[in-house]
């Protein structure tokens, strides 16, 4: 089995909504990817953001971990071939309008909190985020830190 290692973003707007990107037309998921050679996990999350969403202005809050999954398979389910190290950060922006660069990325949307993990593909993306949903929730003020 493959083991890669990727980087991604809860990433907030002053609204407090959450980016999450539509991937292939079929797979909703928080923007993230594989993070290149010489490359840090949060340069490549950075990187990642930008591509997914046309977001260039983040604002650091936190590390937020990192947990494992399998990729998504074109069928939906897991593709057992790939075990990924997902390592996550929480990030703000000022920037409200979204134009993926990164041509595999269908759609780019603000959802509120409480509806993301609905629209999450995998189960394990879900997971991850719910541990995290109440203090985004809890965050009143932009310039707060959760």
């Amino acid at each position: 089995m493959l083991k890669t290692k990727s980087a991604g973003a809860i990433v907030l707007n002053r609204e407090n909504q959450v980016l999450v990107v539509n991937q292939n037309g079929n797979s909703w998921s928080l923007p993230k990817g594989h993070i290149d050679p010489n490359e840090t996990a949060i340069e490549a999350c950075k990187r990642e953001v930008f591509e997914e969403s046309g977001i260039s202005d983040l604002m650091f809050i936190k590390d937020l971990g990192k947990y494992k999954r399998h990729r998504i398979a074109l069928s939906g389910g897991d593709d057992k071939s790939e075990l990924k190290i997902i390592y996550m950060f929480l990030f703000k922006t000022e920037d409200k309008n979204l134009n993926p660069i990164d041509t595999s990325i269908r759609t780019a949307v603000w959802i509120e909190p409480d509806k993301v993990s609905e629209l999450l593909t995998h189960k394990k993306d879900k997971k991850f985020f719910e541990k995290y949903r109440h203090y985004i929730i809890k965050r009143k003020k932009y310039d707060e830190e959760v």
